[in-house]
């Protein structure tokens, strides 16, 4: 408590002061999101796991806490965050990976963050405690603000802890390969999407598609054969490699956009290397663009039913992320105001 009373006392101070408070982990997505200031609030001595209990498939543990340090205690019980957050850098921790919203590989299969989020307990603009949600699945009911803080970028607040939802790992797991063109890659994965295969994962780039296949031994054995292509046992390093974006694709000082469309939309004539994932959904692009062309690329993923994102590099000025429609932004600016009144929390860093 000692950490989050130290928490609550800059809060007060920036709130009488008229500052801004720069909410930060280990630092590892402080490049997401639009460029931003203030002073640092750092939550890395709010750490630990806090309650942990296997047969509920539950795990509670504070802002600080090393992603590391919660995959070594669910590995010792064979269990995993099944959304796969990605870490970039050693020092994630948990209340980075909740408040970034990213998903790893498994996204289209197990779930996004905000799936396994079951409570939080946040310190709002005005240094007030405040729980949400709870700790078991049926708690879980009607407007959920602790799956409204996943992807909340820090803008409404200290996430001083999270009870998360965790999985059995997969008893097997093997990945196939294909040499397929984008557009034959794209039907081949809506085409098994509609059947009940143990697709867990998938990814395709440069004319391979790479699938993941998890669960049970005879599935994914069935599977397999019933599929084809060439099985590789051994690739846990090519898809730690894609939730990391240490694959080759993402080396190089090129902007990288990440485009969010329906999984049956078809290819999209962009003119520039992609490599998609999460059966479709997904799309990753390497593309510099000035306003215009950001706003082309814009129009090109919303009449495909998505929207795009400046994932990483760039011109920040074209906007990082897609502008809201009126509607939502409206209801954006009202959760900004009812927990963040003095506009403290990371002001900017989504708009």
């Amino acid at each position: 408590m000692q950490a989050i009373a130290h928490f609550k006392q800059q809060i007060l101070d920036a709130a009488a002061a008229g500052g801004t408070l720069r909410i930060r982990g280990g630092g590892t997505k402080d490049w997401y999101g639009q460029d931003f200031g203030g002073e640092i609030l750092d939550t890395r001595a709010h750490s630990g796991i806090v309650d942990y209990e296997p047969t509920e498939l539950v795990i509670t543990a504070r802002c600080g806490t090393p992603l590391a340090e919660i995959e070594a205690a669910l590995a010792e019980r064979g269990q995993v965050l099944a959304f796969e957050p990605p870490h970039f850098g050693a020092g994630a921790t948990l209340g980075g990976a909740i408040a970034s919203g990213l998903s790893g590989p498994g996204r289209a299969s197990a779930g996004a963050v905000r799936d396994f989020v079951l409570g939080a307990v946040l310190l709002d603009g005005r240094g007030e405690l405040l729980n949400f949600g709870g700790t078991v699945m049926k708690n879980v009911a009607g407007y959920d603000v602790s799956r409204l803080l996943a992807g909340s970028l820090g803008t409404l607040g200290v996430i001083v802890q999270h009870s998360i939802k965790v999985l059995p790992r997969a008893v097997c797991t093997t990945t196939l390969r294909f040499s397929l063109s984008e557009i034959d890659a794209l039907r081949t994965l809506n085409e098994w999407g509609r059947l009940p295969l143990p697709l867990s994962a998938s990814c395709w780039h440069d004319g391979v598609l790479s699938v993941r296949l998890a669960g049970a031994q005879a599935a994914v054995s069935a599977a397999a054969r019933d599929l084809g292509g060439e099985r590789d046992d051994g690739a846990a390093a090519f898809w730690a490699d894609l939730r990391e974006q240490r694959h080759a694709f993402f080396a190089g000082e090129r902007a990288l956009w990440r485009l969010s469309v329906p999984p049956a939309a078809g290819a999209l004539v962009l003119g520039a290397p992609q490599l998609i994932e999460w059966g479709g959904a997904q799309r990753w692009l390497r593309l510099d663009t000035d306003a215009a062309a950001a706003r082309k690329l814009r129009a090109v993923v919303t009449a495909a039913g998505g929207h795009a994102t400046l994932f990483r590099g760039g011109d920040k000025s074209v906007g990082v992320f897609q502008p809201l429609a009126p509607a939502v932004a409206a209801i954006s600016a009202r959760l900004k105001a009812a927990f963040d009144p003095s506009q403290i929390f990371n002001p900017g860093r989504m708009i």
